[in-house]
């Protein structure tokens, strides 16, 4: 039970953060003339907050172990990230693109090999996470490029990545992640591949 309580709050968690980077990246795209300073601080909170949330998820030990398995690394990364744009707001808005635009081409590349494990698993909505990270690592990539020195250009691409990058999360979460009533506490990785195969017959 305490399993699937971990798993629950992760994947909650997770949910709850990705929409406000969807959310984040809305903004930005309606309004591209919106403050760096606001950017950075409330950029910096949601990557606190799901670098957190991704740990989380690292230790929560789910189904599949595919949502969360590079997550213990990434949510150190993401909270370093995060505590920079939240505590040095003044840096120049190119290196906060920078910054967000290799955090969100990484994430993008490894959920592209979640999307190959999901089908190896028979996860059958594997094509839409790998299709939903490569669309992400190619703005995210661009970002990193900053193609142009227009501001509300790059404040557009900023807003799609995290725009894309909320709706990665999510499809990721949705069906990689799943929850197994009375799951014991402690299962091994044997118990966990015999699970898995049960519930893919």
């Amino acid at each position: 039970m305490k399993t699937n309580n971990r798993i629950q709050a992760a994947k909650t968690g997770y949910i709850i953060m990705s929409l406000l980077l969807c959310v984040l990246g809305i903004v930005l795209i309606a309004v591209p003339g919106l403050s760096a300073l606001v950017i950075c601080r409330a950029g910096g909170g949601i990557l606190v907050l799901f670098g957190f949330v991704k740990i989380v998820g690292y230790f929560s030990k789910d189904l599949y172990r595919l949502a969360f398995q590079f997550d213990l690394a990434f949510g150190i990364l993401l909270i370093a990230l995060g505590m920079i744009l939240i505590f040095r707001s003044n840096i120049m808005l190119n290196i906060v693109c920078v910054f967000l635009g290799i955090s969100i081409l990484t994430d993008a590349l490894l959920k592209i090999q979640i999307a190959i494990d999901s089908k190896e698993f028979g996860i059958s909505r594997w094509w839409l996470i790998l299709a939903a990270a490569v669309l992400t690592g190619i703005i995210g990539f661009l970002l990193v490029l900053r193609p142009s020195e227009s501001v509300q250009i790059m404040m557009l691409l900023l807003g799609m990545s995290l725009l894309t990058e909320g709706i990665l999360n999510l499809i990721t979460i949705l069906s990689v992640v799943k929850i197994i009533r009375n799951q014991k506490a402690v299962v091994s990785d044997a118990e966990y591949s015999e699970i898995g195969m049960k519930t893919l017959l």
